[in-house]
């Protein structure tokens, strides 16, 4: 059991980061540019199927993806449950 706290407590930071990372655009040859493109390996398989069903909240001419945060949530959910 301590290893699922564990890999959800990584998964947890890796979606903080590639948040923050989406915020900053670098070349995929740059070592943050690989992290990044690590992070879009590992987070999009689950955040895709989420965006299918969760639309953007649109605020005028721009628009807030809530995926990450409600990911976050539940992920959170499942550590208080599991851990």
């Amino acid at each position: 059991m301590i290893v699922v706290c564990y890999l959800i407590l990584g998964y947890t930071w890796a979606i903080l980061i590639w948040v923050i990372l989406s915020w900053v655009r670098v070349s995929s040859v740059h070592p943050l540019g690989r992290v990044q493109v690590f992070l879009d390996r590992i987070i999009y398989p689950v955040i895709l199927p989420m965006r299918r069903v969760i639309p953007p909240l649109r605020l005028g001419p721009a628009a807030i993806d809530l995926t990450p945060l409600i990911l976050l949530f539940g992920l959170r959910l499942l550590s208080g449950w599991i851990c």
